[in-house]
C-alpha cells in the first residue's frame, strides 16, 4: 500500500509539537524525581544545594516515620473513603441527571439545560455554603466534604453529550422488542457509556483526593481530617505535632519525613490514572463534539 509522504510543513509541525511535549514532560517529572529521590536519602543530601534526580545513597528514615505514624495512616484512611464514596454518588448522580437531558422528548428540555449551566457562572458563595452545610447537620461529618459537589455541572454537560451520541436507533429496535426504559437504560445506554463514566470517575477521583480546603472548614476532629490536610499541616504550617513525631527528632529528620510523606500520597492517584487513561481521553473528546 501507498504510503503518505509528509511535507516539509508537516515535519516542521511535527517536530516544534514534540519538542514542546518533551519539554513539558520533562518540566514536569523533574520535580518529582528531586521529591522521590530526596525523600529516599540520607540528612545530608537532603541539606545539600543543587538538583538530586538520581539517588546516589539511601535512608529510609522518612518512610519509616511515616508508616509508624498512626494519624497519617487514620487521615489516608479518610481520604480514600471520601474518594470512594465521591466516585459512587458523582458517577451514579451524573448519569441520571444527564440521561433525561439527552432525550429530545424531555419537555422543556433547552429551559433545564440553560437553568444547569447557569449555575457554571453564577454561585451563592463561600459563606451561603458554609451556613447550609452547617444547617443542615452536615458538620465534622465526611457527608460534608462529599454533598456540596456531588454534581459538577461539567461533568454533567459532557455526559449529556455522551449519551446523545448513541444512536437513538438502539433504542428503538430494543423497544420494538419489548424492552421497556430501565431496561435499555441498564443494558444498553449504561454498558455504551463507560467511557465517559470512567472520565468522570477519574475526575471526581483526583478532584476529592487532592482536596483539604473543605475539610479545614467543615471537620474539627483530627482523626476525622483527609490526608491532605494533615499534609498541608506539615509541608506548609511546619506543625510537627500534627503529623504525630516526637519533639526530640531533628529537623533534618522531619525533613525526610514531609518528603516520604509526598510520595505516599501522590503515588494511588499515579497507580491507578494508566488503567483510566484511554477512557479518559475518548470520553473527553467524544462528550465535547456537540453541545
Amino acid at each position: 500500500m501507498y504510503a503518505h509522504k509528509k511535507s516539509k510543513s508537516d515535519i516542521l509541525f511535527l517536530s516544534v509539537v514534540y519538542s514542546v511535549l518533551t519539554v513539558l514532560s520533562i518540566g514536569t517529572l523533574l520535580p518529582f524525581f528531586q521529591i522521590l529521590t530526596l525523600s529516599m536519602s540520607p540528612i545530608d543530601v537532603v541539606n545539600s544545594y543543587g538538583f538530586h534526580f538520581i539517588p546516589t545513597s539511601f535512608d529510609f528514615a522518612g518512610y519509616r516515620q511515616v508508616f509508624h505514624n498512626q494519624l497519617i495512616w487514620i487521615s489516608y484512611g479518610n481520604t480514600i473513603m471520601r474518594t470512594g464514596l465521591a466516585i459512587l454518588l458523582t458517577v451514579t448522580l451524573t448519569f441520571l441527571g444527564a440521561y433525561p437531558l439527552s432525550k429530545k422528548t424531555l419537555p422543556h428540555r433547552t429551559f433545564w439545560t440553560g437553568f444547569i449551566v447557569l449555575t457554571m457562572f453564577f454561585s451563592g458563595g463561600l459563606i451561603p455554603l458554609y451556613m447550609l452545610v452547617k444547617g443542615l447537620g452536615l458538620m465534622n461529618s465526611m457527608w460534608s466534604l462529599i454533598l456540596p459537589g456531588a454534581v459538577s455541572t461539567f461533568l454533567l454537560l459532557i455526559v449529556r453529550n455522551f449519551v446523545h451520541e448513541i444512536p437513538v436507533a438502539l433504542e428503538e429496535s430494543a423497544k420494538m422488542d419489548g424492552a421497556n426504559d430501565i431496561y435499555i437504560l441498564r443494558k444498553i445506554i449504561l454498558p455504551l457509556s463507560m467511557p465517559v463514566l470512567a472520565t468522570v470517575a477519574l475526575y471526581t477521583g483526583v478532584h476529592h483526593w487532592n482536596a483539604w480546603f473543605d475539610s479545614m472548614l467543615y471537620i474539627q476532629s483530627e482523626k476525622k481530617q483527609v490526608l491532605q490536610m494533615i499534609l498541608r499541616k506539615i509541608v506548609l504550617d511546619g506543625d510537627i505535632a500534627a503529623a504525630g513525631t516526637e519533639m526530640a527528632q531533628s529537623a533534618v529528620n522531619t525533613q525526610s519525613m514531609k518528603l516520604a510523606t509526598l510520595v505516599v500520597s501522590i503515588i494511588p492517584i499515579i497507580c491507578v490514572y494508566p488503567f483510566l487513561q484511554k477512557y479518559f481521553v475518548k470520553g473527553t473528546l467524544i462528550g465535547s463534539i456537540k453541545g
